[in-house]
């Protein structure tokens, strides 16, 4: 089975507490692990930072949910156990334990609200529901990038071949080729050479040259026989390194073609340059930067 939303953890988490003793987070999570039915895959998927597992930041927050609603307690570092206020709710035998469910207690409210505010994040607390808090951020994160990226992508399949070519140039140059920007603008854009439109230095001192061809292009796929062209004015040049661009895509049949190359043709697709201009800071900027920090139990240490 798929892993389970955020909001099915709580009760299980909650149920293999019920025999009073101390667990540990390690027990945890291979006892629902186990109850879920958890493939190997499954349990090495991460969130989308890459930073833990989905399965330990769900168990986390489950902990952390009941212990806000004193459902469970920590009398000991890293264990936990049930409370008899948590052996009350499992007496009622409720099909699920979530936000809305935690609601009942004081403490929890205090704890998701941060103050007597009670309506304000109901849409925050749904979604809790199903994700975690860094789940929600994460996600949240993802669909402004995605929004990012594609009216980035808009903004350059409108704008005019003279911009497009100055943004690969800023492109390369961020991210470290061509030299100095006198070098890459003379050497993009310039040649129309048999299917080639620029060539640049792989380094700063020119070891290598790169050669590029760039379609801005609003509609059709870029084919096979475009990327066979280029690899045929490679080849003419002698070269072995060529990278095509386009604000389109590749069909497969070009990305098999260029995939069985001896030489090396990179394939640039519109959603990959705009992937590669964010992350390079090229045509965007920051607005809002947020730090997540957690308590460093190191320092509170004791000798």
């Amino acid at each position: 089975m798929a892993i389970p939303q955020f909001k099915y953890f709580i009760l299980p988490f909650l149920q293999h507490l019920a025999d009073n003793k101390e667990h540990s987070m390690k027990e945890m999570e291979d006892a629902l692990a186990s109850q879920f039915n958890l493939t190997e895959n499954e349990l090495a998927e991460t969130t989308p930072s890459g930073r833990m597992t989905i399965v330990s930041n769900r168990v986390g927050w489950s902990k952390t949910y009941l212990k806000k609603a004193a459902l469970i307690d920590a009398p000991k570092k890293a264990l936990f156990k049930i409370t008899p206020a948590g052996q009350k709710v499992l007496a009622e035998k409720p099909e699920v334990i979530d936000p809305k469910f935690l609601k009942q207690f004081s403490s929890f409210n205090e704890f998701i609200n941060g103050s007597e505010e009670s309506d304000k994040n109901d849409k925050v607390e749904e979604s809790l529901e199903e994700l975690t808090p860094e789940e929600t951020m994460e996600a949240g994160y993802e669909s402004i990038t995605k929004e990012l990226y594609s009216e980035l992508l808009n903004q350059l399949k409108s704008s005019s071949p003279a911009f497009f070519e100055q943004a690969v140039i800023d492109l390369m140059l961020g991210m470290g080729y061509g030299g100095s920007r006198k070098d890459a603008g003379q050497a993009i854009g310039r040649s129309g050479d048999e299917g080639i439109d620029g060539v640049i230095k792989e380094d700063k001192l020119g070891l290598d040259l790169i050669y590029i061809q760039a379609k801005r292009w609003n509609g059709a796929s870029v084919g096979r026989p475009d990327v066979q062209s280029f690899v045929g004015a490679l080849n003419g040049k002698f070269a072995k390194k060529g990278i095509f661009i386009t604000t389109s895509s590749f069909t497969k049949e070009a990305i098999e073609y260029a995939q069985r190359l001896d030489s090396k043709v990179i394939l640039i697709d519109g959603w990959q340059l705009v992937k590669l201009m964010t992350e390079h800071n090229i045509g965007v900027s920051t607005v809002a930067t947020y730090d997540i920090k957690k308590v460093d139990s190191d320092y509170f240490l004791e000798e």
